[in-house]
């Protein structure tokens, strides 16, 4: 799965508009919301590697990486 921007996006106004709507204030709602949409959009993340990395059997990866996040 790759990140979907938009969606995001979609998550954020729709948390902000459920708290517009709130009697009362609460700020630890608004947190745990937003950082679970926020874990739940990088955990989408999807890498994507080309090539550059080499490891000696049983050593340390060296080299540069090449690829991205999707």
């Amino acid at each position: 799965m790759s990140l979907d921007k938009g969606a995001l996006k979609t998550t954020i106004v729709q948390l902000l508009t459920d708290m517009l709507e709130k009697e009362e204030n609460s700020i630890e709602e608004f947190a745990d919301r937003l950082s679970t949409a926020i874990d739940d959009y990088t955990k989408g993340a999807k890498i994507v590697y080309a090539s550059g990395l080499t490891s000696a059997t049983g050593g340390a990866v060296t080299g540069t990486f090449n690829g991205n996040i999707e």
